[in-house]
């Protein structure tokens, strides 16, 4: 499911801005979830995922240009598109790693342009992240930012370089299969990201989180081996 925000105070330029949305991933058979916010700080409370944002620029209180600082500021790395009537504002865009901007009345053929570059880039995307599904709720965790992972009674434990631990039901033999060649099954109830490794010593791999992995007796040979072939590549 791609995760989308709209914030404009204009509720008729949301409700447009939603329609064209929903027709455009409506003809890609695309699973969406549609956010509509009327101000940035009414945007900035929220604490759910957004995969692509409609922002508009020109907001009573807090601007758009305002609102994607904070938004920046707070790790948001989701897709930014600004709805602007102010065509010399794009310039100022760059600061806050904007993916497009789209002129208001926003003409369909141009926003379909935009929604096609978009959803190629969240494809691509998605070779470097993992879905994490949580009941009825997903999220994209990019691979990078795992550390390691653990498996407790069926239950995987994502350790995020934030800090954070997200934790859902999965096979770890399943998810082994959906993470690239810098993970390593150390033991059976373990994968750790070569990109966080920070040291290994007497069967146990030294994270760059400050975290200990066991390393288990019948893969430390192999173990040895991923190590030196990974420090040789980078």
């Amino acid at each position: 499911m791609i995760h989308i925000a709209i914030c404009d105070d204009e509720k008729h330029m949301s409700r447009h801005i939603k329609t064209m949305v929903s027709d455009f991933f409506r003809k890609k058979n695309r699973e969406i979830s549609c956010r509509t916010f009327s101000g940035g700080e009414e945007l900035l409370k929220y604490d759910g995922q957004i995969d692509i944002l409609f922002l508009d620029i020109q907001m009573k209180d807090m601007d758009g240009m305002e609102t994607a600082r904070r938004l920046r500021e707070n790790k948001f790395r989701g897709f930014l598109i600004f709805i602007t009537v102010l065509k010399e504002m794009v310039f100022q865009s760059f600061e806050v790693q904007a993916y497009d901007y789209l002129v208001k009345p926003v003409d369909e053929k141009l926003f379909e342009k935009t929604m096609e570059r978009c959803l190629a880039s969240i494809q691509n995307a998605s070779e470097d992240s993992l879905l994490v599904q949580k009941g009825y709720e997903g999220r994209i965790i990019r691979k990078d930012e795992i550390v390691f992972c653990e498996i407790i009674d069926r239950k995987i434990y994502l350790n995020l370089a934030s800090g954070e631990i997200l934790d859902y039901y999965e096979r770890i033999e399943k998810l082994e299969t959906k993470l690239d060649e810098h993970f390593f099954r150390c033991h059976r109830s373990y994968l750790i990201n070569l990109r966080h490794l920070k040291g290994y010593k007497n069967g146990t791999a030294y994270m760059d989180n400050g975290r200990e992995v066991p390393v288990s007796r019948l893969r430390s040979k192999e173990f040895s081996g991923v190590v030196l072939q990974y420090m040789k590549n980078i």
